[in-house]
């Protein structure tokens, strides 16, 4: 007679609690976002550093967008922007946003949510500097997320300011600004077997102060 006993569906749930070594481990939060930015950057093919930024209007409606992250260590997470464009109004009407990091190879995301402020001019001047001149010249030609006629004026646009800047250094646009967010939480998300991911939520109710952790149910 076969004693081996019979397996039920919910077995294979079981099975996927087996590869604990496997979960989100760890107290500092921008320490572990360094670990999986760094796998990122091995395993995604295109942009690890993207990441979705969200903002409200002035209705409170919410947007969203696709943006690169440009720096970050133990104070935040740095991007750029036209401060005229939507998101740029968006954010100086509500200091406040949050961003999306998803790697799809990896199966990760991180949720961080904070309040933003602008980065010095200085700052600022120092990262426009080290970009292409073609992005240089288009941070000026483009008005970014104003209407335009066709793409036809976009490269009039192009080839005015090219032309105006065709000698010389190019100066930072006055509102071409850098932004740094800095996070009161950080969530980390794991993918499971059956949709039983591991999560776990740092948070702190003020700058520098330790973190508070809590693995949070999927």
């Amino acid at each position: 007679m076969n004693d081996t006993p019979h397996k039920t569906p919910d077995d294979s749930i079981e099975a996927a609690f087996q590869d604990d070594e496997q979960t989100i481990t760890g107290e500092d939060p921008f320490l572990l976002f360094h670990e999986w930015l760094t796998l990122a950057g091995t395993k995604e093919p295109n942009d690890p550093n993207a990441m979705a930024l969200a903002t409200v209007d002035e209705h409170g409606l919410p947007d969203a967008r696709m943006v690169l992250l440009k720096g970050v260590d133990e104070t935040g997470f740095i991007f750029y922007t036209n401060s005229e464009s939507a998101k740029g109004r968006e954010l100086e009407g509500n200091m406040q946003a949050a961003l999306l990091f998803h790697w799809k190879s990896l199966r990760r995301q991180v949720r961080i949510r904070g309040r933003v402020s602008r980065l010095p001019a200085v700052d600022t001047d120092a990262y426009f500097d080290s970009r292409p001149r073609a992005s240089r010249i288009g941070a000026w030609a483009s008005q970014q997320s104003r209407p335009i006629a066709s793409r036809k004026a976009l490269w009039k646009a192009v080839t005015k300011e090219t032309a105006r800047f065709a000698i010389g250094p190019i100066p930072r646009p006055p509102y071409w600004n850098g932004y740094h967010v800095t996070p009161a939480s950080m969530e980390f998300w794991m993918d499971k077997p059956f949709r039983l991911h591991d999560r776990v939520l740092f948070t702190r109710t003020q700058d520098g102060q330790h973190w508070t952790t809590q693995r949070l149910f999927p």
